[in-house]
């Protein structure tokens, strides 16, 4: 998995070194900017049950395309409304077991021995961005600003567990299909912040952690990379 990330993290440089070339090259007076985007992030847990932690390397993938709709002469206000695809881990303490009366969740307490713990999902996405940026079909170098909300279906959630003697690996119908969340990019040129936090819960209503609801969100954190 290290491979992939890294792998993707090289991608996202290159294309958007082609992109500034390509730029610089043809001037546009009716430019769009930015209509794909790939992201890389570390995946937070907040809100999550007492004593349970995080562990390993929680990571996210993320890219899509963007319409661009500008809202004034100068390009410099828009609209974008996209449509992408994400790939979430998030490793942590928490084991997941199927069992004949439904998922039981418990905390690793060491007897196990434990090596992952990791409810991995992947959704469809749909970012709607109001945009700003000091761009001109002369400039491919620019600041730029853009927030809004990211809706997303998760349509594969899996828990995975493996132990010094065993891998099981399951569909987890607790976790909620439906996620929703504001996020913020900022940044200039190739290297871009990128934060999302979650409004949505992680799992449906009613899921508990022996007599505790888990109530847990993600945030993520990471770089965003826009190409054209």
């Amino acid at each position: 998995m290290k491979q992939v990330v890294l792998g993707f993290f090289f991608l996202c440089v290159f294309s958007i070194n082609a992109q500034t070339t390509s730029e610089a090259d043809n001037k546009d007076y009716k430019y769009l900017e930015d209509q794909f985007y790939l992201g890389i992030t570390y995946n937070f847990l907040i809100n999550k049950p007492t004593d349970v932690t995080q562990r390993n390397l929680s990571y996210g993938l993320h890219g899509g395309i963007i319409k661009d709709l500008p809202l004034n002469s100068d390009r410099t206000f828009a609209l974008g409304v996209g449509l992408g695809y994400a790939v979430n881990s998030y490793y942590t303490s928490l084991l997941a077991t199927d069992s004949t009366i439904g998922i039981i969740y418990s905390i690793d307490d060491g007897i196990l021995g434990v090596k992952r713990s990791k409810i991995e999902n992947h959704l469809v996405e749909m970012p709607i961005e109001l945009r700003w940026r000091n761009s001109s079909p002369e400039e491919f170098k620019f600041w730029r600003i853009y927030t809004g909300l990211k809706l997303g279906y998760i349509f594969s959630a899996r828990s995975k567990l493996v132990t010094e003697s065993d891998k099981t690996s399951f569909n987890n119908s607790d976790i909620l299909r439906f996620q929703y969340g504001l996020m913020f990019n900022f940044g200039y040129n190739t290297f871009n912040i990128h934060i999302y936090y979650s409004l949505s819960h992680l799992f449906n209503d009613g899921v508990l952690l022996e007599s505790e609801e888990i109530t847990m969100k993600p945030l993520r954190v990471g770089l965003i990379f826009y190409i054209l």
